[in-house]
């Protein structure tokens, strides 16, 4: 039998929570509002290289052509080749440098050790002079790498080019070919001293002049960049014009380059003149209406099927949360315009409801999901029969989670489903496979390889919202874990005890329908409160001496009793789910401990007896998970005290424990029907004849033909 969802505690139906939800689904309303997309829908679906499936298009006004992306790029390369780069000459530079020259070329000469007696440094000083009024005549740059090579010419004249160069507020045009660089100056002084006949110490003279040499035509990237950005901004966006009453698109014919422009401007012209001609106000609230109604539509489905959650505030906030973040997300990739919406992660949110709650709400929220989603994008059929398809195998695929490789085989899953429906609408679109683009099946993976990252979220969601998914149920149940590990030590008559009661439990929501994987973790839990006096059960007495043999009724009975409040607070300092500390709460409800209660009145025949003393504090069990954890542990423990364990006795054990149960309302509570029951008593004893080995009659003068 399928296995069912945790049901969740209801709130208080107060005025005040009644507000708070009220409040959450306008926001939500709003935050939606908010997020889609605005302008009128263009009423045409289509793609680059795709056939036309519409009637004939025929232009219904004139309009110009945008240019596509590659030629606006195109333009703008061109235009900024014919950009001359802004140089500055800084008159300054030469004069300082010139002069400093002359200040130390006296201490340099004479500190330089060399054999001047028949020159005259006046030679030297002349040289200095005429060479660096040349060069910073001719002006001294640097070449800047952006404009050397644009037209991609390797020759040697093409790393020189073109600039203005701004002297005294005067603009005039050069060229780099005719001024120095630091290197091309050292070039020239190496040239020019073989003819410097009044020189002899040439080397020396050059290395000097080296230190006199800098660039006095400085770029001036700020102005450079302020002209190429005027340029650009003045490139034509558009190019020629689609004539009113000219053929746009023909009927089944492919969509080429050139008609995909003509419609990709006819749409922006389209939503543009929606954006001002349009009521925006009347745009809003028409998103208001339909996402209102949506929501509306899915909390009637949850007050009619899932009370637990409709009348929780905090699981509602959760689905919510997710309905606003896939939306959000939805509107972002519309508005960067990303090359194709099948990367959006849409398989996350069914995923994530799946395991959080069941498959009737994933189902529900993925339909809402995918139906508000086709209004706003294009191929608006196909986009939603694709989502709801491999929304749907992914619920299903995710059925019975309880290990981690299934994730992985549902992601196979989900991928093949997309690949087939993609397939089979392009086929029976076109009636031919030719027309398949196999490369349009690459968005698919990205976006089932991204819905992987929907189980760390399902984990955020446990923790910031305190639920619990089958996940997490999956760690409860390690014997392993640090909780389990003190009862089998310090309790272990206990731990066997909540093994076997585990088993049996589980073994009867299998037949019954339930979670199995709940009431196994309820079991193994729901005894941790005899960890504070393990010794005081008998399960765990290794000796003959019984304490309870030095305690009275009342004392020997509270203790009993008070496993259950202290494994509570164990569970609660463990950070325990709070749907486990219901089976601790309920495992015993608010039955009896009949035994130290039968020797109180024995001892005391004469004294009123005060019930409140060896009765549990209960509740009761209030689902069908705990109320059956409660007739195993009764089961279990029972069975344990049968000294010849026959088929006859554990029957009547059986039955009359679960009879008591029934006699003392334990189950009124629980959504557990006397059918329910009376199968979950067939397993029962079936399973304790099992472990008690009990010899089958093989008679067959008993059995009837």
């Amino acid at each position: 039998m399928g296995r069912l969802k945790i049901k969740y505690k209801r709130e208080l139906n107060t005025t005040e929570n009644l507000i708070r939800k009220i409040g959450l689904i306008l926001i939500t309303i709003v935050l939606i509002c908010i997020f889609l997309p605005k302008q009128p829908r263009f009423r045409y679906e289509f793609q680059k290289g795709k056939v036309w499936n519409h009637e004939n298009l025929i232009s219904p006004y004139n309009f110009a052509i945008l240019k596509t992306q590659e030629e606006l790029n195109a333009d703008k390369k061109s235009i900024l080749n014919t950009i001359q780069p802004i140089y500055n000459a800084n008159s300054t530079t030469s004069k300082e440098q010139i002069d400093q020259f002359n200040t130390d070329l006296s201490e340099k000469w004479q500190s330089s050790k060399l054999d001047t007696t028949h020159e005259n440094i006046n030679d030297y000083r002349s040289a200095g002079n005429a060479i660096l009024n040349h060069l910073y005549g001719k002006g001294i740059l640097s070449l800047n790498n952006r404009f050397q090579n644009r037209n991609n010419d390797k020759s040697p004249a093409s790393k020189h080019y073109n600039f203005t160069l701004i002297q005294d507020k005067v603009a005039s045009q050069k060229n780099t070919a005719d001024c120095y660089t630091i290197e091309s100056s050292y070039e020239y002084m190496d040239n020019l001293m073989p003819k410097l006949t009044k020189i002899k110490q040439k080397g020396w003279l050059e290395e000097t002049l080296k230190n006199y040499i800098t660039i006095n035509y400085i770029y001036n990237d700020q102005q450079t960049e302020a002209l190429e950005q005027n340029a650009i901004t003045n490139i034509s966006a558009t190019r020629g014009v689609v004539q009113k009453g000219e053929l746009i698109a023909e009927k089944e014919k492919i969509i080429s380059n050139e008609t995909y422009q003509k419609l990709e401007s006819l749409r922006k012209v389209y939503e543009d003149e929606g954006k001002i001609s349009g009521n925006q106000n009347y745009v809003t609230l028409g998103q208001f209406l339909i996402i209102s109604l949506a929501l509306s539509i899915l909390m009637v489905f949850l007050f009619l099927f899932r009370k637990d959650i409709y009348f929780n505030n905090r699981l509602l906030m959760i689905i919510m949360i997710v309905i606003i973040g896939m939306l959000a997300v939805l509107s972002w990739a519309i508005k960067i315009k990303i090359p194709n919406l099948y990367y959006i992660p849409f398989c996350a949110v069914p995923i994530i409801i799946r395991i959080l709650f069941d498959t009737r709400v994933a189902l529900n929220i993925h339909l809402l999901m995918v139906l508000l989603a086709g209004l706003f994008v294009p191929n608006s059929f196909e986009f939603v029969f694709l989502q709801f398809m491999a929304g749907i195998v992914a619920i299903y695929s995710i059925k019975t989670l309880v290990k981690r490789e299934q994730l992985f085989v549902s992601s196979a899953i989900i991928l093949g489903t997309y690949w087939i429906a993609y397939i089979g609408l392009v086929v029976t679109r076109n009636g031919s496979i030719d027309t398949i683009y196999w490369s349009d099946l690459l968005p698919f993976l990205v976006s089932v390889m991204i819905t992987l990252l929907a189980y760390p979220m399902i984990y955020a969601f446990e923790k910031l919202f305190g639920i619990v998914s089958d996940l997490t149920l999956m760690e409860l149940t390690n014997s392993n874990s640090k909780l389990l590990r003190e009862l089998s030590f310090k309790a272990p008559g206990t731990f066997q005890h909540s093994l076997q009661v585990a088993n049996l439990a589980e073994a009867a929501i299998y037949k019954i329908g339930g979670n199995p994987l709940l009431v196994r973790a309820g079991a193994l839990y729901h005894d941790i409160g005899k960890l504070t006096n393990p010794q005081f059960f008998i399960e765990n007495q290794k000796t003959e001496k019984n304490p309870h043999d030095e305690l009275s009724p009342e004392q020997s009975a509270q203790i009993i009793i008070s496993h259950v409040i202290k494994g509570v607070d164990i569970a609660k300092k463990h950070q325990l789910p709070e749907v486990i500390l219901d089976f601790i709460r309920t495992h015993h409800g608010t039955t009896r401990v009949d035994y130290f209660y039968n020797v109180f009145v024995k001892n005391n025949p004469d004294k009123l007896v005060d019930e409140s003393l060896f009765t549990y504090p209960g509740p009761i069990p209030f689902s069908k998970e705990t109320a059956v954890l409660m007739m195993a542990d009764s089961v279990e423990a029972a069975s344990r005290a049968l000294k010849e364990p026959s088929e006859e006795s554990i029957n009547n054990l059986v039955d009359k424990i679960i009879e008591h149960k029934l006699m003392r309302g334990q189950f009124n509570n629980s959504n557990i029907t006397l059918k329910d029951i009376t199968e979950s008593a067939v397993i029962f004893k079936a399973m304790l004849k099992s472990i008690y080995h009990v010899r089958v009659d093989y008679d067959l003068s008993k059995k009837t033909l």
